[in-house]
């Protein structure tokens, strides 16, 4: 099978990773995290969420987070918006990207926002047109495009028309959420098969929840389907809201570890991610689920016990 020789991924564990825990991590914490996935080469990162504190207490300082990091030249960053007066925030922040947030389904739409995809469709342009004329990117999650939990099933040509909307307004990439981590390769195939009939692959990613451990498997058939953008959260960080206990995203060393075993760059150091990764588990004070992340900390302790009894 022959694979992209490069992928880009985007690192979302400071913002959908975040947002699901429940204890609340402090300012100068978050921006120790932030940094230190930058420190391994990470080309984008969502740093935060510019929602109301009512809704997502976690993010509520996120003016301070991004006033307070420092980092790389390469690195971009970008922070999710709901509304006009996130995106103000976003401009005092002086990100350069922005994303937007849409359901697949009307059920799963009510219940995340209280809106129809209409209503959510004529707010996100508004806030397009402004970002637009201010030259920032903008990124845009579609969640549910799989399997909705309340509509089941979703018909790739009911994501198709959303896709065909968000190009009209001018989003620069638009991001297929499995977001209660349903999906299987052949879902995957099919609905990269229908979309690419009227946009270029260059313009999707895709973002999986690892709730039923098919997150890999359906990266594998991003690939083969000729994706090049993946998001995944570090560590695994971040729940499924919907199956509570199961687990969230899709790690990001285990998906930088297979990447980079297929011969795949990516720009990112492995061990400097893991670095990160024992940071932000040492500040929440409990083990992640990221598979990589385990073994390579085992490994590190080992070493360590090996070296102090010689």
């Amino acid at each position: 099978m022959q694979y992209a020789s490069e992928v880009n991924v985007v690192e979302v564990g400071p913002r959908d990773g975040l947002q699901n825990e429940e204890k609340q991590v402090a300012t100068a914490d978050k921006v120790r995290f932030i940094e230190a996935i930058a420190a391994s080469g990470m080309p984008r990162i969502e740093i935060t969420s510019f929602v109301s504190p009512k809704w997502i207490p976690q993010l509520a300082d996120g003016l301070e987070v991004a006033a307070q990091l420092h980092l790389p030249a390469h690195t971009r960053t970008l922070a999710l918006v709901p509304n006009m007066k996130g995106y103000e925030s976003a401009k005092k922040a002086a990100l350069p990207e922005v994303a937007f947030f849409l359901s697949a389904t009307e059920s799963h739409s009510k219940k995340n926002i209280n809106k129809s995809i209409l209503e959510a469709v004529a707010n996100l342009k508004e806030v397009a047109e402004s970002a637009k004329s201010d030259g920032r990117r903008i990124r845009c999650y579609v969640s549910v495009v799989f399997v909705c939990p309340y509509e089941g099933k979703v018909a790739p040509s009911a994501v198709a028309r959303i896709v065909a909307q968000l190009l009209e307004i001018g989003v620069d990439e638009i991001s297929l959420g499995d977001t209660i981590g349903a999906a299987t390769p052949t879902d995957v195939a099919a609905m990269v098969k229908l979309l690419s009939s009227d946009v270029s692959t260059d313009k999707l990613a895709l973002h999986f929840h690892d709730t039923r451990g098919t997150a890999l498997a359906n990266v594998l058939a991003g690939l083969d389907s000729g994706v090049k953008t993946f998001d995944s959260s570090l560590g695994g960080l971040g729940g499924c809201p919907y199956a509570p206990g199961a687990a969230g995203n899709l790690a990001t060393e285990d998906l930088i570890y297979m990447l980079h075993g297929m011969g795949i760059k990516t720009g990112v150091d492995l061990d400097k991610l893991v670095d990160a990764g024992a940071l932000i588990q040492n500040i929440l004070g409990k083990k992640l689920p990221g598979r990589y992340l385990q073994a390579a900390l085992a490994m590190r302790e080992k070493a360590q016990s090996c070296a102090a009894g010689s």
